[in-house]
């Protein structure tokens, strides 16, 4: 039982860690694509809704599920320079 407790209390403290994650990583993201774009359109095109997505589950709340798309997001932007 404290173990379950102890797991709560810590989703619960880090929910706002996550907050702020998210908007750094559409901001790397944005800069990533301003700067030297994926020459690959099938790429881009994936960035960029993976990019969308991500904006949406963080205005939803659902900010674990962003980090994650935009981590994906981020992986095909690094993989691709």
């Amino acid at each position: 039982m404290r173990r379950l407790v102890a797991f709560l209390a810590a989703a619960l403290l880090s929910a706002p860690l996550w907050a702020a994650h998210c908007p750094a990583d559409m901001a790397k993201i944005d800069a990533l694509l301003q700067s030297n774009p994926p020459s690959d359109p099938a790429v881009l095109a994936q960035v960029q809704k993976l990019r969308a997505e991500g904006e949406e589950l963080h205005n939803s709340g659902n900010h674990g599920q962003s980090v994650e798309v935009l981590g994906e997001a981020l992986k095909l932007l690094e993989a691709k320079h």
